[in-house]
């Protein structure tokens, strides 16, 4: 029996079947052109999906420019669309193009249906080509005073969009007084609306050459245009409305009677469905206010109800927007939002970033009436497995107990936290903990019963092991175990990554050796030669300052490392009182989502680290170039021109002193101090205690650096690998290697603070990584961010390593990503690469 035969599959619209496939439609199209047979719109409609479909892919569909013009000529509006979104897709890319559109979209700006009449119009500004400007004035000047709605309002917008590319054209036709007089008189709202947009946009950019420019800017916020326009307010669509109220917001009135009569005006729009209505019409209240204290509560009071609503209906999206605002509210006025805290508890179903945002609120708005209620709720969120959320409710809890709220009980839930046995419970909880002792000394006794109990071994987050540590040599004196754990936790010294709890491991176990010296001797000895011998810069200095500190005069010693200490009243906040008034100048903007001013998300100088794309592609590197170096204050750090080649002829250039960002400072020979020794020195400081030491042994002579032979932690020693120091790579050889190999390796090295000093002249440190035979082939940014790229070639073989490093001169960090043609060899060539970029600025 002959098996079935197998159904065709069509071909898919947005794929061609074959490389004829778009001349096949290329000739479908022209055959029918000219064709007025019945049924001919259909077949056009089928041809023009195929077309739309494949330029939406990515396929060049460019080549059937011409006959898609041609097939133009119908009065289907559906081909219409599809005709000038294909037309408006390829005259961007293609100018030339574009004036073969010029006379067909002028014809249909004339034809005698308004809808194609706004099509065309709006077809025709969209091209965005200088050369054709001048094409422009004529259909424009035409399309503003058309007798339908929809072609003067697409009009008005196509007059902004010419401002855009000749701005003198725009104003030569007088363009601007002719949006001004469709502004006043036309009877459509939107097309007022749309006046007045183009008209604050046009304005504000000539205001800075034009007087003129800038008295008609003033004069938009004029007592007559904004009671012009609050009268009209209800005609007008919900975007209209919120362009509106923006602008009333920026009106100051002449005195409280006209500040009561646009707040009565303006009621209603607090109970619009609209929440962008809401928001912009509690902008217009409280700017309105701010100089009348008692209305101005009044107001907050107000806005409650119409907040709360809106946070609780439509998309969690819209949720968090609300949220983010009235966040901001209560932030100004807690006491005024302390009664409705039960409107911020979190729901199940709601996404983490608003339960995150609730918590905070709920932060907020804690006092003596409601303390209990919300520690109680935070405490069931606590045990949620939601593991991030119950992270935040425990900071939420430790938060409110330092605001000076029921102490006694908060202080009582958050040990038992520590009997849940959970670990980011317990972590969560250590941190907290430690700041409260900070601020309530007195319940250190309580607090350490129950820390007692805790195993350093069950701690693995870096920061609540840094905490358990601090309360270790805080209250030696009152948990028994602390000089043995303190001094397991020397033990294994290796196994430690964090530097933060290395820093506070040295701290501790100091603390510890002034209140209990016998036991804490020998840890204090192995804890100060590990530390000297660490790679992190910070944890060597200060072992290296302790030491040094005990050599001097131990009692000198305790004082600066364990002096009485006062309980701290108040934490340090992170956000000063002049950021949180300008992010409420600024209400009803994304300045108050991303809780920050405007300046901090939008100037260059306060983006913080750039977002660099991988492929070298997106950058500007020509060959052509190589002979110019161009400083990197100067370069404009964006997309396109992020980096600039460098000059091949820095090969000649002095090389940078040598040092190391990680290692200990030199001495004068290799040889590191023995714990032994070191031991033995303890032992003569610790029968001393808290008398002076008045001589130092030559062991400390040694370590101070005064001829012997110390060296605490060497600099790392070159790794075996050989570079060509004349190696040559051209751009395009370069740019072609990054898109092809694999990221081998990617690392985060510290700079040093002599070398971020030095970054000030990037070429500074191009010589310098020449000097070690690593070339820079391009290199870019400012201040804070640097960016760079580097080959290295094996002296031996024609192996290139190619680098790409970002430093951050705000954090003293180089992010550094490794291609290599041997990745066997990427580690050998990242630690040759960390070593010469440690030296770098080091006199």
């Amino acid at each position: 029996m002959a098996p079935p035969a197998q159904p065709q599959r069509s071909a898919s619209p947005s794929q061609p079947s074959g490389k004829g496939e778009v001349s096949d439609l290329k000739s479908q199209l022209r055959q029918l052109a000219g064709s007025r047979a019945p049924g001919v719109d259909d077949s056009k409609r089928d041809l023009f999906k195929k077309v739309i479909s494949y330029m939406t892919v990515g396929i060049d569909v460019s080549s059937v420019f011409g006959e898609m013009v041609m097939c133009s000529s119908t009065s289907d509006i559906v081909l219409k669309k599809m005709c000038y979104l294909y037309v408006g897709n390829y005259a961007k890319v293609n100018p030339d193009l574009a004036l073969l559109t010029i006379n067909f979209l002028q014809r249909d700006c004339k034809d005698e249906d308004p809808m194609i009449r706004g099509l065309a119009l709006r077809s025709l500004c969209s091209l965005r080509v200088a050369n054709l400007v001048e094409y422009l004035v004529g259909p424009l000047g035409s399309g503003l005073k058309d007798s339908n709605s929809y072609v003067r309002t697409v009009a008005v917008i196509g007059v902004l969009k010419l401002y855009h590319i000749s701005a003198v054209t725009c104003v030569d036709a007088d363009f601007p007084a002719m949006l001004k007089h469709l502004m006043l008189k036309d009877p459509d709202t939107q097309v007022i609306a749309n006046c007045l947009a183009a008209l604050q946009e046009i304005w504000t950019l000539e205001a800075g050459n034009s007087e003129e420019a800038s008295r008609e800017r003033e004069a938009l916020i004029s007592k007559p245009l904004i009671y012009f326009f609050l009268n009209r307010i209800k005609e007008f669509s919900e975007w209209a409305q919120s362009l509106l109220l923006e602008l009333v917001a920026k009106y100051v009135p002449t005195d409280s009677n006209e500040i009561f009569d646009i707040m009565n005006l303006l009621e209603d729009r607090l109970q619009h469905a609209n929440g962008a209505v809401v928001l912009a019409t509690i902008k217009v209240f409280l700017q309105l206010t701010l100089s009348m204290t008692d209305v101005h509560q009044q107001v907050y009071e107000r806005i409650k109800a119409p907040l709360l609503t809106l946070v609780s209906s439509g998309s969690p999206e819209q949720s968090y927007a609300v949220l983010s605002h009235l966040h901001l509210l209560v932030m100004r006025a807690p006491i005024l939002f302390s009664s409705d805290y039960k409107h911020f508890y979190c729901q199940y179903n709601e996404p983490f970033y608003v339960k995150k945002l609730k918590l905070e609120m709920l932060t907020a708005v804690a006092n003596e009436s409601n303390t209990y209620e919300i520690v109680t709720e935070l405490c069931e969120y606590a045990a949620n497995v939601d593991i991030p959320i119950a992270r935040e409710s425990i900071r939420a809890v430790g938060k409110i107990a330092l605001q000076q709220y029921d102490v006694n009980a908060i202080v009582d839930r958050l040990l038992q936290f520590l009997e849940m046995e959970k670990d980011y419970v317990t972590a969560e909880t250590l941190v907290l903990v430690k700041d409260l002792l900070r601020k309530y000394p007195q319940w250190s006794q309580d607090c350490i019963a129950v820390v007692g109990n805790i195993s350093s071994n069950n701690v693995q987050e870096p920061k609540a092991k840094a905490a358990l540590i601090w309360m270790l040599g805080e209250y030696s004196q009152d948990m028994h175990d602390a000089p043995y754990i303190l001094e397991s936790l020397i033990e294994n010294w290796e196994d430690e990554h964090s530097s933060e709890v290395r820093l506070h491991l040295l701290t501790a176990v100091m603390k510890c050796f002034f209140k209990r010296p016998p036991e804490t001797q020998k840890a204090l000895g192995d804890a100060l030669a590990a530390g000297l011998a660490d790679f992190h810069q910070d944890v060597h200095d200060r072992a290296l300052f302790y030491y040094r500190l005990l050599q001097y005069n131990v009692s000198v010693a305790e004082r600066v490392v364990n002096p009485p200490k006062q309980a701290v009243s108040v934490f340090a906040d992170t956000q000063n009182s002049e950021i949180k008034d300008r992010i409420f100048d600024e209400f009803n903007s994304l300045s108050v989502v991303y809780q920050k001013p405007s300046y901090m998300f939008t100037d260059k100088e306060h983006r913080g680290p750039f977002e660099f794309s991988d492929e070298l592609s997106n950058l500007s590197i020509g060959a052509d170039a190589v002979d110019t170096v161009v400083p990197a204050q100067q370069v404009d750090a964006n997309d396109k021109d992020l980096l600039l080649s460098t000059s091949e002829k820095e090969d000649g250039r002095a090389l940078s002193s040598n040092g190391s960002a990680y290692s200990a400072p030199l001495y004068d020979a290799p040889a590191s101090v023995p714990t032994s020794q070191i031991q033995s020195d303890l032992v003569n400081l610790a029968s001393g205690l808290p008398g002076h030491v008045p001589a130092a042994s030559f062991a400390i002579d040694d370590l101070l650096g005064l001829g012997l032979s110390v060296t605490p932690a060497p600099a790392p020693s070159p790794p075996p690998l050989s570079l060509n120091p004349k190696a040559v790579l051209d751009p395009g050889t370069f740019q072609q290697k990054w898109r092809q190999l694999p990221i081998s390796l990617t690392q985060e090295f510290s700079v040093s603070p002599q070398g971020i000093v030095a970054l000030i002249t990037p070429q500074a440190l191009l010589r310098h990584m020449q000097g070690h035979s690593i070339h820079c082939i391009a290199s870019g940014g400012q201040s804070p961010n640097f960016k760079f790229f580097f080959f290295g070639q094996k002296a031996e073989e024609s192996s290139n390593f190619l680098v790409e490093c970002i430093i951050n001169t705000s954090s003293a960090k180089a992010q550094v990503k490794i291609k290599a043609d041997d990745q066997s060899m990427s580690q050998t060539f990242s630690t040759l690469f960390q070593s010469a970029l440690s030296k770098f600025g080091v006199q």
